[in-house]
C-alpha cells in the first residue's frame, strides 16, 4: 500500500508541470482574444453631431467660397493668363478629388478616421493661412499693376518663382486637407450611431440628410458673403475670414473628442482585394466548386467587418477560395501560408461587393456630367437675359449666383423629406428610409432627365423671343436640378457607405469624389466633341458659340437630356440585377442591417434579396 501511495504521489508530481503549462496556455489564449476583441463602444449618436457637422460646416465655409472665386484671384492679384489660371485650377480640383482615394486608404489601413480628419483639418487651416498671406504680404504676390507707361512693363509682370512657390505651398496643404476630410467625415459621423439598432440606423439615414443640408447652406453663404468680401472689399480680408472659420473648424472638432466613437483600422483592404484577384487568376484552370463546402471558409474573427454569406454572382472569383493540395495552412489551421494563393470566402465576398457597386457608381458619373453641363451654361444663359429684380430696382442678379436657386431647392427639400415624407412613406413601405436607396437614386436620375427637358424648352423660348427674356425663366430648371441632387446625390453618398465592406467605408466616401473628378474630365471632353462636331463650314458658329443667339444650346441640352435618359435606363438595369450586401445571420456582427430593401427579423436580415430600384 505504501508503494501504491508513493506511486500516486509521483504521478501527482509529474502531472503538476502539465497543469501549469495548460493554465499558462489558457491564460495566453484569453489574453490574445482580449487583445483582438473590438472595444465596446458607447455610441453617443446625435450628442456628437454638433461637433462633427460643425467641423464640416466651418470647413466648407472656409474653403468652398474661396476656391470658387480663385480664378478671379489668380487673374487679378497674381495676374496669370486666364487659360493658365483655369488649367491650374482644373489640375488642383482634379488632384484634390483624386487624393481622396489615397486619404481613404491611409485612414482605413493605418490611422483611422479620427486621426486622419484631425491631421487634414489642421492641414486645411495651414493652407488657408498661407493663401491669406499671399494676399496680405506684398512680397508674396506681384506688385500692383501701374498703368503709367514708364512703369507698366516692370510692374505688370506675372508671378515670380517665389510667388508661385508660396501659392503652390498653400495648394499643397489644401489638397492634403481635402484628401482626408472629404472621404472620412461622412463615415466618421455615421460611426457615432449604433447600426445594430433600429434607432441607430434611422439616425444614420437622418445624418446623411442633415449633413448635406449644412453642406448646401455653407455653399450659399460662401458663394455670396465671402465672395462679396473678396471681390468688393479686398482680398486680404476676404481670405482672412474663411481662414478664421477654418480655425474654428479645428477647435470645434477637437472639442468633441471625448464623445467620439473611434473605430480602429484593420489592415489594408485593397491588399486583400488584390490577393483575391491574383489567387483567382492563378487558379483559373480549376473547375468551379460544386458547393460552398469545397471553399476555404474558416471561422470569422473580426468584430469590425461583418461576416458576409456566400453569393453565386461572379463565381469566377470563387476559385481564389478553392483549396488545392499545394495550398498549405499555418499552424492554427485557419490562416493560409500563402495569402496570394488561397483566400477566404469572406475576402472573395468583399470583392464581389465592390464588383456589384461599380455599375451603379458608373451611372453616378454620367449623372454628374449632366448636372455640370447645366451649371456651366446657365451662367451664359443668364448673361443674355434681363437680370433686374424688377423695373423699379436697378440691382441685377449676378450671372454666377443662379446656382443659389439649386442649393435653395435642395436646402428646403431636405428637412421636409427627412421629417415629413420619410415617416409617411415608412408606414406604407415598411422601409426605414421610406424607400430603398436605389429607388431614391433612381428618382434623382429621372428628375435629371426632366431638368434637361425643361432647360431645352426655356432656351428654345429665349432664342425665339424678340425682346430680352426675364432671368426668372431659368429658375425652374435650377430648382429641379436641386431637387434631383437631393435624391440622387444624397442617395449615392448613403448607398456607398452602407454597401461597401465596413473596412472600406472611408474609401466609399472617396469613390463619391472620384466620380466628381471623372465627371469633370468627361464634361470637358463632351464640350470639346460637340464644339468640333457642330462647327459649320465657312466659319459658321457651332452649337456652343460664345454668343448663344448664334449657337444652339437648346440642341446641346437635348443631347444631354438623351444621355441622361439612356443613363436612367442603364441604372434601372443595374439596380434590378444588384444584390444587397447582407450579413450572415449566424454571426453576431451580422445584426447590422443596411436599411436598403431588407425585411428585418429580430434585428437581422431575413434573407439575401435582390433590390429592384424602380
Amino acid at each position: 500500500m505504501r508503494t501504491s501511495c508513493l506511486h500516486s504521489a509521483k504521478q501527482e508530481m509529474d502531472a503538476e508541470p502539465r497543469r501549469q503549462q495548460q493554465q499558462e496556455e489558457q491564460a495566453a489564449a484569453v489574453k490574445e482574444k482580449d487583445a483582438d476583441a473590438e472595444p465596446v463602444h458607447n455610441h453617443r449618436g446625435w450628442k456628437a453631431m454638433p461637433y462633427v457637422i460643425g467641423n464640416e460646416t466651418f470647413e466648407k465655409l472656409g474653403t468652398i467660397g474661396t476656391l470658387s472665386n480663385m480664378l478671379v484671384y489668380l487673374t487679378t492679384v497674381y495676374r496669370m493668363q486666364s487659360v493658365d489660371a483655369a488649367t491650374l485650377l482644373n489640375v488642383f480640383s482634379g488632384t484634390s478629388n483624386l487624393a481622396t482615394v489615397l486619404g481613404a486608404f491611409v485612414s482605413d489601413t493605418y490611422l483611422g478616421r479620427y486621426t486622419t480628419i484631425a491631421i487634414s483639418t489642421f492641414a486645411s487651416f495651414l493652407g488657408m493661412l498661407l493663401l491669406t498671406l499671399t494676399a496680405a504680404l506684398p512680397s508674396l504676390h506681384p506688385a500692383t499693376c501701374d498703368a503709367s507707361k514708364g512703369q507698366r512693363q516692370r510692374q505688370c509682370q506675372g508671378p515670380s518663382a517665389s510667388h508661385f512657390a508660396a501659392l503652390m505651398a498653400s495648394f499643397f496643404f489644401l489638397v492634403v486637407g481635402a484628401s482626408g476630410i472629404r472621404p472620412c467625415s461622412l463615415a466618421f459621423g455615421a460611426d457615432q450611431f449604433d447600426s445594430r439598432t433600429a434607432e441607430g440606423r434611422r439616425g444614420i439615414a437622418s445624418f446623411f440628410n442633415w449633413y448635406y443640408f449644412t453642406f448646401t447652406i455653407a455653399i450659399m453663404l460662401s458663394g455670396t458673403v465671402i465672395i462679396y468680401l473678396q471681390s468688393s472689399v479686398n482680398w486680404a480680408l476676404g481670405l482672412a475670414v474663411p481662414t478664421v472659420l477654418m480655425g474654428i473648424s479645428c477647435v470645434v472638432f477637437f472639442m468633441g473628442t471625448r464623445l467620439y466613437v473611434l473605430v480602429r483600422p484593420e489592415g489594408s483592404p485593397l491588399t486583400s482585394f488584390a490577393q483575391v484577384l491574383v489567387a483567382a487568376a492563378r487558379k483559373r484552370h480549376l473547375r468551379r466548386a460544386r458547393s460552398v463546402a469545397d471553399l476555404f471558409d474558416p471561422p470569422h474573427r473580426s468584430k469590425l467587418v461583418s461576416k458576409l454569406p456566400y453569393t453565386d454572382q461572379f463565381t469566377c472569383l470563387d476559385k481564389a477560395a478553392m483549396r488545392t493540395p499545394e495550398d498549405a495552412l499555418c499552424s492554427d489551421e485557419k490562416t493560409p501560408a500563402n495569402p496570394w494563393q488561397l483566400c477566404t470566402v469572406q475576402q472573395v465576398e468583399e470583392v464581389k461587393c465592390l464588383a456589384r457597386i461599380i455599375p451603379v457608381w458608373s451611372s453616378g458619373i454620367v449623372y454628374f456630367v449632366v448636372l455640370s453641363q447645366l451649371g456651366t451654361y446657365v451662367v451664359l444663359q443668364a448673361a443674355q437675359t434681363d437680370r433686374h429684380v424688377s423695373s423699379a430696382i436697378s440691382f441685377q442678379i449676378p450671372e454666377g449666383s443662379f446656382i443659389v436657386f439649386s442649393m435653395l431647392s435642395l436646402t428646403l427639400w431636405i428637412p421636409v423629406y427627412d421629417r415629413l415624407v420619410v415617416p409617411a412613406l415608412r408606414r406604407f413601405t415598411k422601409q426605414e428610409g421610406g424607400i430603398t436607396l436605389l429607388q431614391r437614386i433612381g428618382v434623382g436620375l429621372a428628375l435629371s432627365v426632366a431638368t434637361m427637358l425643361v432647360s431645352v424648352a426655356v432656351e428654345h423660348r429665349r432664342r425665339r423671343r424678340a425682346t430680352m427674356m426675364s432671368c426668372f425663366w431659368l429658375v425652374p430648371q435650377m430648382l429641379l436640378a436641386g431637387l434631383s441632387e437631393a435624391f440622387a446625390g444624397i442617395g449615392q453618398l448613403e448607398f456607398y457607405y452602407r454597401h461597401f465592406p465596413e473596412n472600406m467605408r472611408s474609401v466609399a466616401g472617396a469613390v463619391y469624389y472620384l466620380g466628381f473628378a471623372l465627371a469633370s474630365y468627361a464634361s470637358g471632353a463632351m464640350v470639346t466633341v460637340v464644339h468640333r462636331a457642330t462647327m459649320g463650314r465657312d466659319g459658321r458658329p457651332d452649337w456652343l458659340a460664345e454668343d448663344l443667339d448664334q449657337g444652339r444650346v437648346d440642341l446641346f441640352y437635348l443631347v444631354t437630356a438623351a444621355i441622361a435618359a439612356v443613363n436612367f435606363v442603364y441604372f434601372v438595369a443595374c439596380a434590378r440585377s444588384y444584390r444587397s450586401k447582407e450579413f450572415d445571420a449566424g454571426d453576431d456582427a451580422g445584426s447590422h442591417a443596411n436599411g436598403d430593401g431588407v425585411e428585418l427579423v429580430d434585428g437581422r436580415p431575413e434573407k439575401f434579396v435582390n433590390d429592384a430600384a424602380v
